[in-house]
């Protein structure tokens, strides 16, 4: 059974928008809304950025406090009636911070990129150098990517991992922190299925003088379901995304040290960003209360456990794995094995109706296929049910014929939203 049910969905058994209203007034948007869950019905949802939030993540975003502007913070706001946005705002401050067993929590980032750039603006000064992955070994794009504003403004060098193992290479960082002294060390990835080694960067950055800022948006949800080590005591700042393994709705978040607040705070507001989306903080709010509960910290394991038996089915398929296996949620696989690239094995999955995405593979030019479990997990399916995934993944790849609907039945026997 789906593991997020922790709000009942609508009389109708749906989801809880009003969606006899929105036909009436936008029939043509309707359209496209009720065709997307008719698309997240029928098909399998890989993407590793992915999940399903609850229909009480859903009302809150649907809820009145959309039509609030509240610039600024509880208690100092720069619009009257903001008396329950405060409200909303401490309380996904307090179970944030709860959850995560951080000092401060800044919920009001629009998006994991939003929070990261916070982060570098609390943090850092243009032109200041910074140590973060390389983009070609699973680095973000705000790590350094000449296209996006980080590799405008900042110096960035970028570590790999070793070519043998596929991990980080530790004495490389060190080295490169040694010899550049960076401001700032970043962690984390898009596409690295193993856990970085959060002392190790704290020491790093002891000796190079500089501030750890892990980029935790992927496993985020894992650590607050105690199934990923976490980077809160040891990093400056956290930055992470609501969505994801986590299971709320989409946007950013900040966590620091105390005495980081204020800089951080000013960073995000009034610096990077304008008023807050009350309507998402709410809903944030009900995605951290959801996973503070036990049944949480099961599912999260759960996705774990589902990972590694799918990057074991793909393996046994013919796929090379990257670092033999994962220790979180997601598995970068190699198709080339089985004859094909990375964007035509997307693009065959894709047709067969198993949605995921590509990525870098280190050491070349090609791309991989990337795909994560949280969603399926979220949906219901079991272990079992990873073994048959592997298969139909490998052949939808190989282009074997009636893989569309073998995947129809399974995603019918698993609705994200059952009614």
């Amino acid at each position: 059974m789906p593991v997020n049910r922790s709000a009942a969905p609508s009389a109708d058994g749906r989801l809880p928008q009003d969606f006899g209203a929105l036909i009436r007034e936008d029939p043509e948007i309707a359209g496209v809304l009720l065709g997307e869950l008719d698309r997240q019905s029928g098909t399998l949802q890989l993407t590793a950025a992915e999940n399903f939030t609850s229909p009480a993540v859903l009302a809150a975003l649907g809820s009145p406090l959309a039509n609030k502007y509240a610039e600024g913070y509880p208690g100092h706001r720069h619009h009257g009636g903001c008396d329950r946005a405060d409200a909303a705002e401490r309380i996904a401050v307090q179970r944030a911070t709860a959850l995560f067993g951080a000092d401060h929590a800044n919920v009001q980032p629009h998006s994991g990129s939003s929070a990261v750039l916070a982060a570098y603006a609390a943090l850092l000064r243009p032109g200041d150098t910074v140590l973060a992955m390389g983009l070609p070994y699973g680095g973000h794009l705000t790590h350094g990517s000449p296209a996006n504003f980080s590799g405008r403004w900042f110096e960035f060098i970028g570590y790999g991992t070793d070519p043998e193992t596929g991990l980080i290479d530790y004495a490389q960082v060190r080295a490169l922190a040694r010899e550049h002294r960076p401001r700032a060390i970043v962690t984390g990835s898009i596409s690295y299925p193993r856990h970085p080694d959060h002392a190790l960067f704290r020491e790093i950055c002891d000796e190079a003088g500089a501030y750890l800022i892990a980029d935790a948006a992927h496993p985020m949800g894992l650590i607050a379901g105690g199934a990923a080590p976490s980077p809160v005591p040891y990093a400056d700042v956290v930055c992470a995304t609501t969505h994801k393994v986590l299971r709320g709705p989409r946007g950013g978040m900040l966590l620091c040290r105390a005495e980081l607040a204020e800089r951080v705070d000013r960073a995000v507001f009034p610096f990077t960003q304008g008023g807050a989306q009350m309507h998402t903080i709410a809903a944030k709010a009900v995605a951290f209360g959801e996973a503070a509960a036990p049944a949480f910290a099961a599912y999260a394991h759960r996705v774990v456990t589902h990972a590694r038996e799918l990057a074991a089915g793909l393996g046994a398929e013919g796929f090379g794995i990257a670092t033999d296996g994962t220790d979180t949620h997601l598995i970068v696989a190699d198709p080339a094995p089985l004859g094909v690239d990375g964007p035509t094995a997307r693009d065959r999955l894709a047709a067969a109706g198993l949605v995921l995405d590509t990525c870098a593979l280190p050491y070349g030019d090609a791309r991989g296929i990337r795909l994560g479990t949280a969603a399926v997990t979220t949906q219901g399916l079991d272990t079992g049910d990873m073994a048959r995934l592997a298969v139909l993944i490998a052949a939808a790849v190989r282009g074997e014929d009636g893989v569309q609907a073998r995947v129809g039945e399974l995603a019918a026997s698993h609705p994200p939203y059952p009614g």
